[in-house]
Order: C-alpha cells, then sequence, then structure tokens
C-alpha cells in the first residue's frame, strides 16, 4: 500500500480536477421563465459557480505536480487539495441542492436583458438540476479525500527515501560482491528529474 500512495493520490487528485474541468462546460441547471411561452434556458457549470474552471485546473495541476515534488511541497499541495475540494464541494452543493437564483442570474441577464434580483426572480418560475451537480459533487468528495490521503501518507512515499534506496540497491553485496538492484520505473524518473538529474543520460 505504501508503494503506491503516490499513484493513488496522484491519479485522485487529476481525475477529480479533470472532471470538474469537464463539468463547467456542461448543463447543470435548466431554468424555466415565466415569460407566457415558458422557455428553458440552460446553465452551464461555470455559470452557475464561476470559480469551478480556474479551481478545476488548479486541482488538475496539484495532481500532476504530487508526482514529482519533495516531502514539504507533498503537504502544502495536500492541504491544498483539501481546501480546494471542501470549498468546491460547498459551493457545488448549495448549487445542487438550494439552487440560489444567484447560480442562474447570469445566464437569465445575458438571455433577457433584465438585472436586478427582484426582475430575474419575478421571471425565474423553476429552477431544474441536472445530474452533472451531483455527479461532481462526489468528485469534490474524492479530491477532500485524496488531500487528506497524502498529508496522511507523504512522509512514507518510496520517492523520499530515494537516495537511501539507490545508494543501497547498488551496494555490492559482502557475501557474493554482486550489486542488488530493482526496476527503475516512471516516478523513479519523476524523482531523478526533481533532483536535476537526467535519466536519459544513463
Amino acid at each position: 500500500m505504501t508503494a503506491r500512495a503516490r499513484l493513488i493520490a496522484v491519479v485522485a487528485t487529476v481525475l477529480a480536477g479533470a472532471l470538474g474541468i469537464i463539468s463547467s462546460t456542461q448543463t447543470w441547471l435548466t431554468v424555466v421563465l415565466d415569460d407566457g411561452a415558458k422557455h428553458t434556458l440552460p446553465v452551464a457549470g461555470a455559470d452557475a459557480i464561476p470559480v469551478l474552471a480556474p479551481l478545476s485546473l488548479a486541482a488538475l495541476a496539484l495532481g500532476g505536480a504530487l508526482s514529482i515534488v519533495g516531502l514539504v511541497l507533498r503537504y502544502v499541495f495536500g492541504a491544498l487539495a483539501v481546501a480546494i475540494g471542501a470549498s468546491l464541494g460547498v459551493l457545488t452543493a448549495q448549487v445542487a441542492f438550494a439552487r440560489p437564483l444567484s447560480s442562474v442570474a447570469s445566464t437569465v441577464t445575458q438571455a433577457t436583458g433584465l438585472t436586478g434580483e427582484k426582475a430575474v426572480s419575478d421571471l425565474v418560475l423553476q429552477i431544474a438540476p441536472t445530474p452533472w451537480p451531483f455527479v461532481t459533487l462526489l468528485a469534490w468528495i474524492v479530491l477532500v479525500a485524496a488531500g487528506v490521503f497524502t498529508l496522511a501518507t507523504a512522509r512514507r512515499w518510496r520517492g523520499s527515501g530515494r537516495r537511501y534506496t539507490t545508494d543501497a540497491a547498488t551496494r555490492p553485496d559482502a557475501a557474493t560482491g554482486a550489486a542488488a538492484s530493482r526496476p527503475h520505473d516512471a516516478i523513479d524518473s519523476w524523482d531523478d528529474l526533481s533532483r536535476g538529474d537526467d535519466p536519459t543520460a544513463r
């Protein structure tokens, strides 16, 4: 489990951020207007929550960076993942369950030209959610869990002891004189790059 901890944290964080970015372009809410014809307006995730796309992109970047950073930044990025996931989780839950008028106001104003809370409120007959805010809420729960998991396991990630592992792996065996070795995987190559070593030069 320890050897896979970094992979689990990175994949979970990247997937949550990627889903958030995709979700920002999808329809989260459908607004029915009280205009006689009862026209409907689709409200995208990015319109319902303006910070959805940038914070999702930040989560995606955090996931990528987790694969190469050292111990201190693992804790920093883990805490940021928790903060981003919790913040977006609260905002997403509000849209999914409470469906506040503010989440559709900009779309209604753009479509009708009406401004002001009362004018928009008088025009909006119904606000119905699609599955997207609920799916995205699950993504933020995963992101928070990934951040907590990172904080709990960061010290035990294999990369934290890479230098000592390499030394031990290449030290000649006292009995046989042979050098012990293990496969050099992609994550090890990232560790080499983070220390300024070029693995392709070997």
